[in-house]
This record gives structure tokens, sequence and C-alpha cells, in this order.
């Protein structure tokens, strides 16, 4: 599982980079100020959590069983979060109307923190010598 979680790790980072530099240099003329600010928001938001999951897939103090929920917990949560706030902030691109899944946007913020709660738990459980 550990090589699942640095594979999750550095796919979400390299998109994180291709999708920071789009909106730098592709979104800035169209969307406003706000918008860019947005999508600004769930491209740091990912990054977070790219380095989370190649940070618990490098430590063997996590079980297997406690990687694989922080993996789906992790992958599920990028995708809601941060591509729920991409859709938003480029809404008026598309013809789809992504303000109707913006509920995705708090579920997917649940299951981060859920996993976030997960790592200070098993951390806390280290035993100290």
């Amino acid at each position: 599982m550990h090589r699942k979680l640095l594979l999750l790790g550095s796919i979400a980072g390299l998109l994180a980079v291709i999708l920071g530099a789009f909106g730098a240099h592709g979104l800035e003329k169209l969307v406003d100020a706000e918008a860019l600010q947005t999508f600004e928001t769930g491209v740091r938001y990912q990054f977070y959590h790219a380095f989370l999951a190649l940070l618990i897939g490098g430590f063997s103090f996590f079980s297997t069983k406690t990687k694989t929920i922080l993996f789906y917990l992790l992958l599920t949560g990028i995708i809601l979060f941060s591509g729920s706030i991409y859709g938003l902030a480029t809404n008026n691109l598309t013809n789809f109307d992504f303000t109707s899944l913006a509920l995705l946007t708090p579920l997917g913020g649940t299951l981060l923190i859920i996993a976030w709660l997960i790592v200070v738990i098993n951390i806390l459980k280290i035993k100290m010598k």
C-alpha cells in the first residue's frame, strides 16, 4: 500500500503543479480575480494532501490497513474537494453548472479532515522510548 500512497502523492503533486501553472498563466484572462483565488485554493489543498500521501507512504509505523484507509480518504477527498473547487472556479467557462455539485466540496473536506484525524490518532499511539 505504501507504493499506492507514494504514487497518489506524486501524481497529485504533478497535477497540482500543472493546474497551478494553468491557473496562473491560462485562467487569469478568462476568470475574475475571485475565481482565480478560488482555483488557487484548490491547488494549494491538493498540494498539502499530495505531501501528506507521500509522508504516509514513507512511514513504517502505519499499518497496511491504516494506509489503505488513508489512501482512499485522500484520493476521494482530493477529487471531491479540489476537483469541485476547480469546477466552481471555472463555472462560467463551461456549459455545465458546477454550482449543482457544490455540496461535494464540504464532503471532500470532511474526508480530508478524517484522514488527518487518523494520522493524529496513529501518531499518538506511537510508544515513546
